[in-house]
């Protein structure tokens, strides 16, 4: 009676994750197919290699493009070094104490932190006490500072799936803790590393709110010459289009074919991070 009563509460959980599952992905579906029938015929070669021209009602993207993948550099190399490093800290050499578990608990909480507070912070902190101004270099920071709990969660995660029995190893033939954590830990922990840090990329790529106020711009007609210069970027582009442009309805194409850009971008850094960590895998097993 208790085997049949299993199998049922089996089934049922089961038909609802596959449920679940199958609402998620033809959402999806439909989202990107909404957004690529009314923004395919949007999409050329002077689409992508242009700037916005005629109050950017015509034109393509192609700042918009620089000025996103300008801000995620920034970004991996604020986030990811930092990251790593705590991450290092809380599960390596760091005890178990209340000190730990209120950092855990800190992290915790700045992941759920609105995007909009990182970039009201990031306004206040590096555009206005630091003196950035409106830049790359302050958006990237923000989104920096905002990626961070994302990549710290990760490589937390991926140096505790690491077998006890590899640094136990290590430290018999008698290498130090830290020799041990470099040429033994790391590696084994690197696709876990790799992968969270592009997810948390990827994340930034498509925030707005944090870079209105600390790096994008409405529009601009150079490209930035160093970090410290404004730039265009995706999300706020689309923003911009849809909200506040001069010809909101004459720009339709335009919105939802810069949409499906940022989509396309997104999805390729989530590929890549799958790819990567399966290499990174195959060469370990290997």
């Amino acid at each position: 009676m208790m085997d049949a009563k299993r199998k049922i509460t089996q089934t049922l959980a089961f038909i609802l994750i596959r449920l679940a599952a199958l609402i998620n992905g033809a959402a999806l579906m439909v989202m990107i197919y909404f957004i690529l029938v009314r923004g395919g015929k949007a999409l050329s070669w002077a689409f992508f290699t242009q700037a916005p021209r005629e109050s950017m009602t015509a034109g393509g993207i192609f700042p918009c493009i620089l000025g996103t993948f300008l801000l995620c550099l920034v970004t991996i190399f604020v986030a990811l070094p930092i990251g790593v490093a705590s991450a290092i800290y809380l599960n390596e050499y760091a005890g178990q104490g209340k000190v730990v578990r209120l950092i855990r608990l800190g992290i915790n909480n700045l992941a759920g932190v609105p995007s909009i507070v990182f970039g009201l912070f990031g306004l206040a902190f590096f555009c206005i006490v630091l003196k950035m101004g409106v830049s790359i270099a302050a958006g990237g920071l923000t989104l920096g500072i905002m990626t961070l709990p994302v990549v710290i969660g990760a490589s937390e995660e991926a140096l505790r799936a690491v077998p006890e029995t590899y640094r136990e190893a290590s430290l018999a033939v008698g290498a130090s803790k830290w020799q041990t954590i470099l040429r033994v830990v790391l590696p084994s922990a690197l696709p876990g590393i790799i992968t969270g840090s592009i997810l948390g990329m990827s994340r930034a790529a498509g925030e707005t709110a944090p870079i209105m106020y600390t790096g994008a711009v409405f529009f601009t007609p150079e490209l930035p010459g160093s970090i410290f210069d404004e730039v265009m970027a995706l999300p706020y582009h689309i923003y911009v289009l849809a909200t506040a442009g001069t010809n909101i309805e004459a720009t339709r194409h335009l919105q939802y074919g810069t949409a499906l850009v940022l989509i396309v971008l997104v999805f390729g850094m989530n590929v890549l991070a799958i790819y990567l960590r399966s290499r990174m895998r195959r060469k370990l097993k290997g």
